[in-house]
């Protein structure tokens, strides 16, 4: 009777805590929630990422995160065009960001890689996590590897979805 007591006990704090997570709010100037990303942020324009504003950032976070990917990719797993950690947990991520370390993209390179769906119209999830420590990864961390090594350590995450298709 004590052993299931105290499983109740654990399984009660799990939860509780889990829970208890919050959500960032990821915002963009340059577009609203799954609304249309301008062409300048993709590789029929200046091929820059879009400022984004991060709040709700819970005290104690020692660094944020981001990927940006697009799942409805005709390639397998979809198509990552950003990977960064390592950011300043102030809540800004300007245009045409160089910052942080910043590791690769579905192309292999380093940094940010424009929207360029062949056909039709993508979801671009760029999801952004608030770490309660600073990232010692290698600099040609993806985003399989950076999303193995935040677990553990996200006190609060968040996502903004964006629209994009050729012109």
């Amino acid at each position: 009777m004590r052993t299931i007591a105290l499983s109740i006990t654990l399984l009660i704090a799990t939860i509780t805590a889990v829970s208890a997570q919050q959500t960032l709010s990821v915002t963009s100037p340059a577009f609203p929630a799954n609304g249309l990303i301008p062409s300048k942020y993709s590789c029929q324009g200046a091929e820059v990422n879009p400022p984004l504003s991060i709040s709700n950032i819970p005290a104690g976070t020692k660094s944020l995160a981001l990927t940006l990917h697009d799942p409805d990719a005709a390639k397998a797993g979809g198509v990552t065009h950003w990977v960064i950690w390592n950011l300043a947990a102030t809540g800004a991520i300007p245009e045409n960001f160089k910052g942080a370390s910043q590791g690769l993209n579905s192309d292999g390179k380093p940094g940010y890689k424009g929207m360029c769906p062949p056909s039709g119209t993508h979801h671009y999830h760029f999801k952004v996590y608030a770490l309660n420590t600073r990232l010692s990864l290698r600099p040609h961390t993806d985003k399989a590897a950076l999303e193995l090594a935040v677990q553990g350590h996200v006190l609060a995450e968040g996502e903004l979805v964006g629209l994009y298709s050729k012109e």
